[in-house]
This record gives structure tokens, sequence and C-alpha cells, in this order.
């Protein structure tokens, strides 16, 4: 038999083989782009060789401390330096990252922080009444520190709570070694932060990162959001949420500046694009209705083009014309907390620039192809783990493989089991595939409408009802039906100085939808929405699931 030489001699040691980690970019960073603005938040200024030190001081204090490999640091931040510092020195103690949602009610933080053992906790003073309450019903003891934002605003709409702890942020940082030997993941299998969804049905699940897939999603986000040296990133997205989409590595990757935004604000998001030159930002839906809700005395005029990526529901026609005639260039992402935020981008192709406008849309509305870092998308039978045609109408479940999948559910082995059949992961959404392999959500698995034996497609009957212009925002659900079983309800807002009534919006449908689609009721509220602008349908179809049509 012969010898394979390219395996022979040729095995992995220290010199051509290290775990990958997101770290390495800030470490490069503090060199390379050493003297430029890494942060700004306010009137603060960080450079990437302060950010790195601060960094290492945190890594350091946190060691010292007893807190390393194994251990949970969470952190109830909102986007301010010191969680993008967090995001850095957690993990390079050893420790592993949980930030917190910091809308939640305190139970749910309690559990969370029982459920992750934390053993030190970290929390803005805005967050400080609610941060409380969570400890008092927790089980564990954390080491509580406190961060006093230094550019809190006399005016704030919130109230700065009372001190935590006896533990100020800053005060942590000067126990530690601006020079130390951070704590290198063993493996790039290592964990590096710990997310919780969002627990609509019974309690939030704990996704796991590793040190790999964060690393690599830095270079997707450089690849897919076109950033580069001197871009500057705008924190519109929180970074609680799938740890801010990895983008508080990423910019170290090409020495871009970060600048923080404590509140989604129009007047702050303009002034912050006009004052600093940003040229990305993030967010879901809700963030563009605020840009183009704003007053005129709110705006603030920019000569140059700005990157938005958004997730959840396609923005509507008109909303991405007039996102455009503002100088926002939006691209559609899809993705979950189980692979990192988004893992799907719309890949524009050019030639569809010359559609008609409703053709154009349709293409946009689909959430695309699968990011350069993930092996595998595609549309499957979720029974018989098949692929379904390529037909644009077949209805399948989205599944996804590759590097950028999470690493399983903490402490929950059979939920992680479930996830993980057949080789990939079950996203849970409903979709079809279009020839071109651009994948197309219909809805979660749970929101189809199944009326009269027919399904429906709440997205559907929601893109029909956004092409009205006086709906700013809309929800469909499933509400009992007598003789159908169930029916669509829509739960409509309307845009501010409009005059719409349900014989209007049913009106609207029968040009647009066929009979079995169109809503068999018409509600007209404030839709309830999570921290990131996501519609909470959970909560509307509590609404109606006990009222019969």
């Amino acid at each position: 038999m012969s010898t394979n030489w390219f395996e022979t001699g040729l095995d992995r040691n220290a010199a051509n083989h290290q775990p990958l980690t997101p770290i390495s970019y800030l470490e490069r960073a503090a060199t390379v782009f050493a003297n430029q603005t890494a942060v700004i938040h306010g009137s603060e200024r960080l450079t990437y060789a302060a950010f790195w030190s601060n960094s290492r001081q945190l890594a350091s204090a946190l060691v010292q401390r007893g807190i390393g490999r194994g251990d949970a640091v969470s952190a109830m931040l909102s986007n301010t330096p010191p969680m993008l510092i967090a995001h850095h020195g957690v993990p390079m103690s050893g420790a592993v990252l949980h930030a917190i949602n910091t809308r939640l009610d305190p139970a749910t933080i309690a559990y969370q922080l029982d459920h992750a053992e934390t053993k030190l906790l970290i929390v803005d003073r805005e967050f400080s009444t609610t941060a409380k309450a969570a400890l008092d019903m927790a089980e564990v003891t954390p080491l509580v520190v406190c961060y006093d934002d230094p550019e809190y605003p006399d005016n704030a709409p919130y109230p700065k709570g009372e001190e935590l702890g006896t533990l100020d942020f800053y005060d942590l940082l000067t126990e530690g070694d601006p020079d130390f030997d951070w704590v290198k993941p063993q493996d790039e299998w290592d964990a590096i932060a710990l997310n919780y969804t969002s627990g609509t049905t019974g309690r939030p699940k704990g996704v796991v990162y590793h040190h790999r897939a964060c690393a690599l999603m830095g270079y997707n986000n450089t690849i897919h959001a076109a950033m580069g040296q001197g871009s500057v990133y705008l924190w519109t997205l929180p970074m609680f949420h799938c740890n801010g989409w990895c983008y508080p590595w990423t910019l170290a990757i090409a020495g871009s500046t970060h600048v923080c935004l404590r509140w989604v604000r129009a007047n702050d998001i303009y002034a912050a694009i006009a004052d600093h030159k940003v040229t990305h930002l993030c967010g879901a839906p809700v963030v563009m209705s605020t840009l183009l809700a704003a007053s005129p005395d709110e705006t603030r005029a920019f000569d140059h083009s700005v990157n938005f990526n958004t997730a959840a529901a396609p923005p509507p026609e008109r909303v991405l014309q007039k996102m455009a005639e503002a100088g926002f260039n939006v691209t559609h992402v899809y993705g979950l907390t189980e692979v990192y935020g988004p893992a799907v981008v719309n890949v524009w192709d050019t030639s569809w620039d010359a559609l008609p406008g409703p053709e154009r849309a349709s293409k946009m509305a689909r959430q695309g192809v699968n990011y350069a870092g993930l092996e595998g998308l595609d549309v499957m039978d979720p029974d018989s783990m098949k692929p379904v045609p390529r037909d644009g109408e077949t209805l399948g479940e989205i599944m996804l493989r590759g590097n950028i999948v999470m690493k399983g559910y903490f402490k929950n082995e059979a939920a992680s089991g479930e996830a993980f059949a057949g080789g990939w992961f079950h996203s849970g959404d409903l979709a079809v595939i279009h020839p071109d392999g651009y994948v197309q959500i219909k809805d979660r698995s749970k929101d189809i409408i199944i009326s009269g034996g027919e399904n429906i497609s709440s997205i559907d009957v929601e893109n029909a009802l956004y092409k009205h212009p006086d709906i700013s925002a809309c929800a469909v659900v499933a509400q009992p039906h007598e003789k159908w079983g169930e029916t669509p309800a829509a739960f409509i807002e309307i845009r501010p100085g409009a005059d719409l009534n349900a014989e209007d919006v049913r009106d609207h449908c029968r040009a647009h939808l066929a009979g079995f689609q169109r809503p068999g009721a018409i509600y007209f509220e404030e839709l309830p929405k999570t921290s990131t602008g996501k519609i909470e349908k959970f909560r509307l179809r509590e609404k109606v699931r006990n009222i019969t049509l």
C-alpha cells in the first residue's frame, strides 16, 4: 500500500494551527489601528489601543476574582462601551458572556441567572430596579458590578435607579492588568457566549455560541454588509440580541468605528449619521418606521449613503422606496438566535433593478441565500428530510447546517437533539424555495392558518395589507371560527393622521386576496413588540383564542 504523503509528517502543531476566535481581531487592531477611534459614546472616545487595554484589564480582574473557564458572567447593559469591553474581556478570562435582554421581567431574568449559574453580574443603573428585583428572586448570589454612565443625559426619559453592589465597573477595571496574558480558547469549539431565546412557549432556552462561529461571523458580516476601513457602525441593534449579530467582534477586522446608542430615537440616529458619518446600521423594520416617521425638526441632512440591514418581516415596497429616497440602502437578512443572528441574505441581482416596482419588491421580500460561512441551506419536508421542489410553491421547513450553527441548548440535550434531527438545524420556519435557490418564508409552523382545509400563510395576508398606504403595521393570526375552524384575524396600526375603518380594509383585501384568505376579523390597536421591534404574535393569538366568530 502506497504512502499518502499528504497525511505523513504534516500534523497540526502550534505553528500551523490555532483555534479561531474573534478576540484575535481586537488584538490585531490594537497594533494596526492603535490610534484610530474604535468607540464613540457621547463625548467619550476609545482608541483601539485603549479598547484592547480595557478588555485585558477586565479579563485580568475577573481571573483575580476566581472567574474563568466554565463560569458565566452576565451583563445587563445598554449599547455602551462596557458592553463592547465585556464582549472581549469576559471570554478573554475564559468565562462565557451572558448578555441579558434589558426589557425582560424580573422573574425571567432571575430564571436566566439561576440557569446560567451566574458568578458576576454587570448592571447599568438604568436597569438596576429590575435587576434588584431579579436578584431578590434568584437563588444565585453573584458579585454585582454597577455601571454609572457618565454620558447619561439629565433629561433622560428613564431615571437612573440605585447603585447596586459595592463595585463600580471602572473600579473593577483598575484591579486588572492592562498587559494581562489573556486566556485563549483551548479549542475553537469552546463556548464564548450564552443567549436565551424569547421563551414565548415555556422556559427560554439557552443557546451556546462557540469561538469558531463568532470568528467566522466576523468575516461574514464584513463581506455581506460591505464593511471596510473607514466604516462607521451605529448601534441601533441591541447588543444583547444574538450578541448584536456578532458585530461587537466584527468591526475590529477593518478598524471600523462603533457609535454607541442608548435609545433608538429618530433625532439621535439622524444626528449620529450626520455628525459621525455613519455608514452602517442594523435593526428590525420598526427602526425604519422610526426614521420615516420623524418630524422635520428630528431629521438631519446627510450627503452619503447608509447601508441598513434589516431582519424579520420583509419591508413593504413603499417603505423600501422611502428609505431609498432618504439615503438608505436596505438589505434583507434572515436568521435566528441559534445561527448567531443573520445567516441568510438577499444578495441583490442588479438585473432586478429594471423590473417594475411590484416585481422588484417581490424579489426584495425573499429571505435569500446562505451566508458565505453557512455550508447548507434548504427547504425540506421535515418528515422525509427530503428537499422540496424548487418551484416557489411547495411548502417545507427551512433547515440550515454548518459552522455558524449553535453548539446546542444549554443543559437541554433533548431539545438539542430535536433541533439537530437528521443532521440539520430545524428552524421552525415554513418556506418555499425558488428555482434560483432563493428561500422565501411563508410562516412560522405555528402561524399557518388552516381555514376550511385551506392553508393560509399569515405573511401573505400581511403583505397584502401592507399595500394599503394607511396601514403602518399589521399582524395576522388564527382566530377560532364556528364554520371554518379558524380564520385570519388582522391586527392593524393606522398611520398617524389617517382615517381607516374595517370596511376600507375589507375593500382593500377583496382587491388583493382570494376569498378564503381574507381576514374574518379586523382589530385596530397598537401591536405588542419585543425590545428588538418584532411583533409578538403569541400575545395576539392569546387575545382571540377564546373568541369564536
